[in-house]
């Protein structure tokens, strides 16, 4: 939305919270500075994204400290002597490890119960089983810390995933949203998912290979399933893809061939997928091109470039990539916003944007305290009534000694005073921003806990970081749930024979706890809830975990729990001969042991003589035993 006040154009959109910086809103049109974001005003650029990539490039001067540098190109070389000494970007390391929490873990609803209270355990913990190996085997917690270091620090973060067949696996990977180019609907809600994602980047000129600059683009995009297409070259001898067409024996003219699979419904062409109950009309086509900058000429954007023009990309096994059938029915791509998107919006906005004002406070504090403490540690002295030394200006150093006339004296500038003021001004400044960002102090390590009252007020005090990671933790919610089944779909897709029985079944990411946790109070609860009925054994093992308890695997924790309480009960059968206090024991640690494999224990003996008898093991071998 823009509003011409005067001369000047007043713009208000998702980045409006720049048009502070000079630099990054103008006086006349209200768009950013064309020396300063060269590759924003690019013509391949949509207009409504000029905006966007700027505030990407600027948000990532903050991060590595180089705001200064941008604003003179601007401002002058002057610019350069800003301070900055990365509050921004403590403040995004910080946000980031709070909203990952302390373990990520993927979690697949109904594994950990047993096979009496959800019919789909079995199914739920296989696939939650292949979806751990696949993120251990792809690093995804690193994956995950590349990609919410882009959305807490630029607003957005983009996964792209796609089949290797070499590896016979999803692969992950972490796009800068700066490439990515999503083509929104005009009249729908800006959070609806896209039908064709372009990712597209420029490619430096490189004389010693004789490539002239390039702009590449990678395409992603749902169509209607077309008739089987194979790799050849066109007129001009470019690889493309070409339809291919059956070779009747009647003399007939020949047909467009179909794809293995698919059959012709009226006038379309429909496909079976594993993961649909009912054939599907779409499927999602892949494109990735070049074309020498020099050849996008006219009116032309990332969504019309000139296909003749395009130079297209060979797979490792020798497709071409021009509208590639990728045989699924999604586009692979996994936007993440940094906070939930306002209506009919598709972006997100950086945990910096309200505090970008208070940073550049900061810098300047921290430039002329600098400054200050240049003249405190070498002040400025003046001298009456000198002896005549031949020199108007001396300079001072250890040991030097100053004769002075007749009535001479020495005077000191004292700047001490000012430094102090300017030390506490920055204080004040980073409270400020602290509140801003809604970031406690001790969230930040700035705070001693110990000095706290009491527990309750530093859990009081920590109020608004637990908003704050709720709410960023809600955007996000969808898109890990949305993550993990395009990499079920992707498996099956690939026809990987691990996941040739799998069930598509929601799967979730689990985020550790990000505040330190009284681990004896939960120890403390889980027990007591554990053994007065009130809570399964599955909570409370979740809630250990989640605690910070060294809990690797949930399920085999409860196993292993179990094991031990029947192997406890057959002790008892042993030691006691009293099949009551068996039974009482196994309904108060086990009340699912009718439903587990049972513990066959051993008839009890009438007799010591019996009992010799029925046990083979001497009494030395016990202990081996």
């Amino acid at each position: 939305m823009g509003l011409i006040s005067g001369a000047r154009r007043l713009t208000i959109d998702a980045w409006s919270w720049l048009n502070f910086k000079p630099i990054y809103s103008d006086q006349t049109f209200g768009m950013p500075n064309r020396r300063a974001f060269p590759e924003a005003h690019a013509t391949w650029v949509p207009a409504a994204d000029e905006r966007r990539l700027a505030a990407y490039k600027l948000l990532s001067a903050y991060d590595n400290n180089q705001a200064g540098e941008l604003a003179a190109i601007r401002d002058g070389e002057g610019a350069r002597d800003r301070r900055e000494f990365g509050d921004p970007s403590m403040f995004i390391d910080t946000l980031v490890a709070h909203v990952m929490g302390r373990e990520q873990r993927v979690v697949v609803p109904g594994a950990e119960q047993t096979a009496e209270e959800n019919p789909d355990q079995a199914a739920a913990e296989h696939l939650q089983t292949l979806l751990r190996e696949w993120a251990d085997a792809e690093l995804l917690p690193m994956r995950m810390l590349q990609t919410e270091r882009k959305a807490v620090g630029l607003g957005d973060g983009v996964y792209l995933l796609y089949w290797d067949a070499t590896k016979q696996r999803a692969r992950i990977k972490t796009y800068d949203p700066g490439f990515y180019f999503p083509v929104l609907p005009e009249d729908g809600d800006g959070s609806d998912y896209p039908e064709r994602v372009h990712f597209a980047w420029e490619l430096p000129e490189d004389p010693k290979r004789g490539l002239k600059p390039r702009l590449r683009r990678i395409t992603y995009e749902l169509d209607w399933i077309q008739p089987a297409t194979a790799s050849g070259v066109d007129r001009a001898g470019r690889a493309v893809r070409a339809p291919l067409l059956t070779e009747p024996d009647d003399g007939t003219d020949p047909a467009p061939l179909l794809n293995i699979g698919d059959q012709v419904d009226g006038t379309s062409i429909a496909r079976d997928y594993p993961w649909n109950d009912r054939p599907v009309y779409r499927t999602c086509y892949l494109t990735d091109a070049t074309w020498e900058l020099g050849d996008l000429t006219g009116p032309v954007d990332v969504d019309s470039l000139p296909l003749d023009k395009a130079t297209y990309a060979t797979d490792a096994s020798g497709e071409v990539l021009d509208r590639l059938d990728l045989y699924i029915d999604f586009i692979p791509v996994v936007h993440v916003p940094n906070t939930v998107p306002p209506a009919e919006e598709h972006w997100g906005q950086s945990s910096l944007a309200k505090a970008l004002q208070v940073f550049d406070e900061l810098q300047g504090t921290d430039t002329d305290s600098s400054r200050a403490s240049a003249t405190t540690g070498s002040p400025i002295i003046g001298l009456s009534g000198k002896a005549a030394s031949g020199r108007s200006q001396l300079a001072v150093a250890p040991g030097m000694v100053f004769e002075l006339g007749e009535n001479g004296r020495m005077d000191t500038v004292d700047t001490a005073p000012q430094l102090a003021e300017l030390r506490n001004h920055r204080a004040d400044l980073s409270d400020r921003a602290a509140n801003v960002v809604r970031l406690p102090a001790v969230a930040i390590g700035t705070m001693d806990p110990s000095k706290m009252p009491s527990g309750y007020a530093l859990q009081l005090s920590l109020g608004p970081l637990d908003s704050l990671v709720s709410g960023m933790r809600l955007a996000r919610a969808h898109k890990d749930t949305l993550l993990l089944r395009f990499v079920t779909r992707l498996h099956m897709a690939g026809q990987h024979p691990d996941w040739a029985d799998v069930r598509p079944m929601p799967a979730l990411i689990a985020r550790g706890p990000y505040t330190p946790t009284d681990k004896a109070a939960v120890l403390e609860q889980v027990t007591q809830g554990v053994e007065a009925g009130v809570m399964s054994l599955e909570t409370g093992v979740r809630m250990l975990s989640e605690a910070g308890f060294p809990i690797d695997d949930i399920d085999q924790e409860i196993k292993q729990i179990e094991s031990r309480a029947f192997a406890a009960a057959k002790d008892l059968a042993d030691a006691l001969g009293n099949v009551d206090a068996v039974a009482e024991f196994l309904d108060r640690k086990a009340p699912e042991a009718e439903e587990a494999p049972a513990v066959q224990l051993p008839p009890i003996p009438a007799n010591a003589a019996e009992a010799d008898a029925a046990d083979p093991l001497q009494d030395g071998d016990d202990d081996e035993a």
